[in-house]
């Protein structure tokens, strides 16, 4: 619930209300809520203009996005940490090819 924490703090800051984010981004306000408790994910695409309404940038708000996805398929696995180093190498390794 990286994203949703973030997003819900920056939200908080910015003095801007659930109902306010949801028109701004064309969707209803319970799925920003959704999104704000991590019962929910935002798409790719509404990161970019959510990323210029609460004035992140868009690096880091997909990097909280990805590591939040990332996250909720290995939270229940024994093995979870060596499996990212892996794949965290095979990364950099497809990166430097």
């Amino acid at each position: 619930m990286i994203f949703g924490n973030r997003i819900r703090k920056l939200r908080e800051q910015k003095g801007l209300l659930l109902r306010q984010v949801a028109a701004k981004l064309e969707m209803d306000t319970a799925t920003i809520s959704k999104i704000e408790r991590g019962t929910r994910h935002a798409k790719k695409e509404q990161l970019k203009p959510l990323a210029k309404l609460l004035s992140i940038s868009e690096t880091e708000l997909e990097t909280l996005w990805l590591a939040d996805k990332l996250y909720e398929i290995v939270e229940d696995e024994k093995n979870a940490l060596s499996a990212l180093k892996v794949a965290e190498e095979e990364i950099k390794y497809q990166i430097s090819n």
